[in-house]
């Protein structure tokens, strides 16, 4: 096995201002582009403009049907490559927007090695990275977490980057040669079931915000730490069974790690399953997280776990600092009065419940985050899921995650007055805990075993 060359996409707007730092060739001729740029989609037509001085320059300019197949990326789109002439030249990208949907969102200037690739999707222009996996990993790794972290949970994070990143690719390679198209949306009069993965990419590998994994170029400084880490594991996989594994990661998993087939397609991986984050299970609890008695008590109290900690120079090396603006995530609390929930649920799911009397569990998971809810209102009652969804609609960015109780408090007519929603952890919590393997690592844990905690009964193999 090679190592591959990826696509990850950056961006999408009607119009793009990206600046060349170095020679660059445009469609792997000899033109060759510098400076600043702006390309655009004006009606049907994408132009591209040289910025000097603040007025605009046509460089190139090319037809598009939007209506036709000329964009449904078959092989005859539009495509547009500016390459780099020299392993010093980069790119960058102008308010790239990160946190997509989250508490944090915002914009940024981000720069990239490897080459820049533009294409029309959904009536718009796409920006895509295309570079090799190796220099993809050494940013993921500095963008998921800092630079800084210890040396195992950085070996450990590119492992498990590297694996997610390969076996997307796959899963994406067989989506397309079947004939059915993929769903991930379950819907009925009483029942809304949705989940959110690959299929939302279809004309690159991967993206760059939270939805993959986060991907800022060579915006977010490196360290040789960082490269000897992504060097020292260069080709290494988790695999289970002869393939690669679906190997996910999220913030925090409150304590007790998720199963795939709960928060995604219900198809399960014998590798992503319930896992305790501690060396031991806690005394005095009913660890069958799936019952509500059993939720009720580890939710609401605070076990032991690797996750458990408030250790600031161990959370540092996960969190960057827009991640630490969010407190309290392995126990955490949110209050809603009924004005403020029965608002935002008609503005997040689109459907007006009228007074919400009641949010019920329907079914949780093995880390007890709820799958299913029933929203109960005064004009309509519903059941939603799975955990994204729930957190969606619950929430005007995300919750930290659906592993949630609820507490009402009386108001007048049966209308509760006010709701709160006492929660655990931080993220769907399949796979890799990253604030448990930080923890680990720091307690001196090779990273083979942080991975094997993780992912039990998976084996390290290095296949290029």
């Amino acid at each position: 096995m090679k190592q591959p060359e990826i696509q990850v996409g950056i961006m999408s707007g009607k119009s793009i201002s990206f600046s060349l730092e170095g020679k660059f060739n445009l469609n792997n001729t000899d033109k060759e582009l510098s400076g600043v740029h702006l390309i655009s989609l004006e009606d049907d037509k994408v132009n591209v403009y040289l910025l000097d001085d603040e007025e605009k320059h046509l460089i190139t300019s090319q037809d598009v049907n939007l209506s036709g197949d000329n964009v449904s990326f078959d092989g005859q789109s539009f495509e547009l490559t500016v390459s780099p002439g020299g392993s010093e030249s980069c790119f960058e990208l102008r308010d790239v927007t990160i946190g997509i949907d989250f508490h944090w969102e915002r914009k940024e200037n981000q720069r990239f090695s490897g080459s820049l690739k533009f294409i029309v999707e959904n009536d718009c222009l796409t920006a895509i990275n295309v570079l090799s996996l190796e220099d993809y990993l050494i940013s993921v790794i500095s963008s998921e977490m800092s630079a800084t972290s210890s040396t195992e949970l950085l070996k450990a994070h590119a492992v498990i980057s590297r694996s997610w990143l390969l076996a997307q690719i796959e899963k994406g390679k067989a989506l397309q040669e079947q004939s059915m198209k993929y769903s991930s949306l379950v819907e009925t009069d009483d029942e809304y079931i949705r989940w959110y993965d690959r299929e939302d990419h279809a004309n690159f590998d991967v993206c760059a915000d939270d939805h993959c994994q986060r991907y800022q170029g060579i915006t977010k400084a490196s360290t040789q730490t960082v490269v000897d880490a992504v060097e020292s594991t260069s080709g290494e996989l988790l695999m289970y069974n002869s393939e690669i594994c679906d190997a996910r990661f999220s913030k925090c998993c409150g304590g007790m790690v998720e199963e795939f087939q709960h928060v995604w397609e219900p198809r399960k991986h014998d590798y992503l399953k319930k896992v305790v984050d501690n060396n031991s299970a806690p005394v005095g609890y009913d660890l069958d997280l799936t019952k509500e008695e059993a939720a009720d008590k580890w939710i609401r109290t605070s076990p032991e776990a690797f996750c458990n900690t408030n250790e600031k120079d161990v959370l540092s090396q996960v969190l960057n600092d827009y991640d630490q603006e969010t407190a309290d995530f392995y126990r955490w609390k949110v209050e809603y009065t009924q004005d403020e929930l029965s608002t935002l649920i008609k503005k997040r799911s689109d459907i007006d419940f009228g007074d919400i009397l009641d949010l019920i569990p329907m079914e949780r998971g093995a880390s007890g985050r709820l799958i299913r809810l029933k929203i109960v209102g005064s004009l309509r009652t519903m059941i939603i899921g799975k955990e994204l969804q729930i957190r969606k609609t619950l929430s005007e960015s995300h919750l930290y995650s659906s592993a949630f109780v609820v507490d009402k408090e009386n108001g007048t007519d049966g209308v509760p007055s006010k709701f709160t929603l006492t929660g655990a952890g931080w993220g769907h919590g399949v796979g890799l805990c990253q604030i448990g393997a930080a923890v680990m690592g720091a307690r001196g844990y090779s990273y083979n075993e942080i991975l094997l905690h993780y992912f039990p009964g998976a084996d390290i193999i290095k296949k290029y």
